[in-house]
């Protein structure tokens, strides 16, 4: 997997909302200006999974803020389900999977008269279902950590005393963590997962890497995998 794209998807997402919290009850409205239009009809399959690493990252930006607005209350934080909806890190990223997830999107859901999940479809709009979907297909498969978690540690606690002035091989971490990071499976078999290693490295590259931010991330996301 290209470095290049890396950036791209790190660049686009930490430049949008990253929010953790529930989504409130009341659809909320995604902007999607800077996404390019799709057409007035709906789609089966999803247009931003080949449309250039650039339109695919600022996808997923997106919609993460989107998820977490609107989806996050039912789906859970990260895309990561506790049992009361479908777990959506599971659909395939190809078409058949995006027919069940766009179905669901635009009509909703109910069972036995009682509405489970409101239709997204006239609310949000067409690009908002497929940056939502693109998030989704990123999101790091149950376990994906578990081979790396140990040295991945290890690397924290390097990259925080490096923050703290200790010396350290900026360029080797950055292409260690950079190997892992392209070891990441998705739940949805997406090629790329924004995992917490991917995030780490793309912290420390450049001319001005963020230590301390890097092992912050590297922190939360391991607490999280636990």
């Amino acid at each position: 997997m290209r470095l290049g794209f890396y950036c791209a998807l790190f660049a686009a997402m930490t430049a949008g909302n990253m929010a953790l919290a529930h989504g409130d009850v009341a659809p909320q409205p995604v902007d999607t200006d800077a996404l390019p239009d799709v057409g007035e009809e709906w789609l089966i399959e999803n247009p931003y999974r080949g449309l250039g690493e650039d339109t695919w990252a600022e996808a997923i930006k997106i919609g993460d803020s989107g998820y977490n607005q609107n989806c996050a209350r039912c789906h859970g934080l990260g895309v990561v389900s506790g049992g009361l909806a479908p777990d959506l890190r599971y659909l395939e990223a190809e078409e058949y999977g995006d027919e069940w997830y766009i179905e669901r999107f635009r009509e909703g859901y109910t069972q036995n008269g009682i509405t489970k999940m409101p239709a997204f479809g006239d609310l949000l709009g067409q690009k908002a279902a497929w940056a939502i979907r693109t998030y989704i297909e990123t999101r790091p498969d149950d376990g994906a950590l578990d081979d790396h978690s140990e040295r991945l540690k290890q690397i924290r606690d390097q990259l925080a005393a490096m923050a703290d002035g200790a010396d350290g091989d900026t360029n080797a971490l950055q292409a260690e963590l950079t190997e892992i990071a392209g070891t990441i499976e998705t739940g949805s078999g997406a090629p790329v997962a924004d995992s917490v290693a991917l995030r780490a490295a793309l912290l420390i590259s450049g001319d001005t890497p963020d230590f301390a931010e890097a092992a912050e991330q590297l922190t939360i996301g391991l607490s999280a995998a636990q």
